[in-house]
């Protein structure tokens, strides 16, 4: 049996490798996504003040703390029992549209378009940004000038860009002034325009000439959707309820947040440190796909396929045009990329929407008023799908128990999935080519994995090392505790 690594794989936040086993024949026999970090957050928050929470889980990860501040506060604002207010709420949203915007750009243009806009069988120099900005610079330029407009509006809501401190118990830690709101509202307009110019392209340009590409079989699950809905079934990335439609786009099962242990079970598997969520009531069938498999995909692709409309023109007008083409729901994963630039599209209009509302500059901003509960869930829509936090603590407010399911870790078992599917669709009398391993990896990146944020299983254990070294530099004695 022959064993090929791909080690590391690239344009994706974390470490991972992929492992594909071939018989002797040459044909895939299986393939293994495997996560090679292990971050603890869980585990170090006990014992921290809950208020101290939203501040803290940031620090899982750079590209997404956004998603982690604010179901954080939301979590926090349910333990302490105050309903934020509706200024409050306004500007968290319009913070959280824009950490959508900056999220989905670094994927977009900086980790997937590159293979589609180049070519997926290019060379491995030529299948990124700076290569892009030799041939296109202008283009590049005008991304990285967007993406600065971008960084402003979730400075002016959150204080930094990359570890907000906005939100407190109730509200959020300071109001927008006029002249703030007006520059928010200039950023929004700018980046909406330059959004329309790539939707044309990914509809006229690449969506034609991958056709093959996006429509195959090698990228295609029919799995169960989770997404959190607003009015209407509408699109929303804040506040709602959870539903999960079947492959056909029947809802079977919606829920509240605090209901989401009724709905989600974890399992481990040796050869990961991350964890294979899947729907409770249908059961884990393995690596499978179908109404038989508890499989679901969270994030664009999901959200997509969970909604029944988008509530603002432009985003709508494009999401008609999405289901005409994919169908609804979607099961095509190269569909995850179209459905971002309609999720920036709708990001900028709702942030329109709100920085516009009379009520925006309001300095009622922090509701103080609530009882102390104990417990709460949060629950947002972070860019890479659903993201549940849910605190427990004791009489003094110190944090007991913090479960986080991640929407990474739920779309772990579809990305496992999909990579020994194109593995096996790809690979034939164990002929590769480096064109064949970067198709391998774009099943991987559709998902935009973020593996910072959703390792926290230890199967088997994590071993501690403790060396100790003489001033010569001789090992004196080691310490091990765990592991096998």
């Amino acid at each position: 049996m022959k064993v090929i690594k791909i080690d590391p794989i690239t344009r994706l936040e974390g470490e991972a490798r992929i492992s594909i086993l071939l018989d002797d024949n040459g044909k895939v026999k299986d393939a293994f996504f495997q996560v090679m970090e292990f971050r603890g957050f869980e585990r170090f928050c006990r014992g921290r003040p809950v208020e101290e929470m939203p501040r803290i889980v940031t620090r899982i990860c750079g590209v997404c703390p956004w998603a982690h501040h604010m179901a954080s506060g939301k979590t926090v604002d349910a333990v302490f029992g105050r309903e934020p207010t509706e200024t409050a709420k306004k500007i968290r949203e319009i913070g959280y549209c824009a950490h959508m915007l900056d999220s989905h750009t670094v994927h977009f243009y900086f980790l997937a378009v590159p293979d589609l806009l180049v070519s997926p069988d290019a060379e491995r120099g030529q299948r990124n940004v700076a290569y892009l900005g030799k041939i296109a610079p202008e283009v590049v330029k005008e991304i990285l000038r967007q993406r600065r407009n971008i960084t402003k509006i979730e400075t002016i809501i959150g204080g930094k860009s990359i570890h907000p401190v906005c939100n407190v118990p109730g509200g959020v830690s300071k109001g927008l002034s006029e002249e703030e709101a007006k520059e928010i509202e200039e950023y929004a307009k700018d980046t909406l325009k330059f959004l329309d110019i790539w939707l044309e392209k990914w509809e006229k340009e690449i969506l034609t000439k991958y056709e093959d590409l996006i429509y195959s079989d090698v990228y295609h699950q029919e799995t169960y959707y989770m997404g959190i809905v607003g009015d209407g079934n509408t699109l929303n990335f804040y506040d709602g309820d959870i539903r999960v439609v079947d492959q056909r786009g029947k809802e079977v099962f919606r829920f509240k947040p605090e209901d989401y242990l009724n709905y989600i079970s974890e399992r481990v598997e040796e050869w990961s440190y991350t964890k294979f969520p899947y729907l409770k009531p249908i059961g884990w069938k393995g690596l499978v796909d179908g109404p038989d498999s508890g499989i679901y995909r969270v994030g664009p692709l999901g959200r997509l396929n969970v909604i029944d409309k988008i509530s603002t023109e432009k985003a709508q007008e494009a999401y008609k045009r999405y289901i005409e083409a994919g169908g609804k729901p979607t099961h095509f994963s190269m569909f995850y990329h179209w459905a971002r630039i309609i999720e920036m599209i709708y990001s900028c209009e709702r942030i329109l929407e709100l920085i516009t509302d009379e009520d925006i500059t309001s300095k009622d901003t922090v509701n103080y008023d609530g009882d102390f509960v104990g417990e709460g869930v949060g629950v947002v829509e972070a860019p890479r799908g659903i993201l549940y936090h849910h605190y427990k603590t004791d009489e003094k407010g110190l944090v007991e128990m913090a479960n986080l399911i991640i929407p990474t870790t739920q779309n772990n078992p579809s990305i496992s999935l999909e990579i020994k599917k194109a593995a096996q669709k790809l690979i034939s009398n164990g002929e590769i080519s480096e064109g064949i391993l970067n198709r391998i990896e774009m099943a991987f990146r559709a998902y935009d994995p973020c593996l910072a944020c959703s390792t926290h299983s230890l199967p088997g254990g994590l071993p501690l090392i403790v060396t100790v070294y003489d001033s010569n530099g001789a090992l004196i004695k080691e310490i091990r505790r765990g592991g096998k």
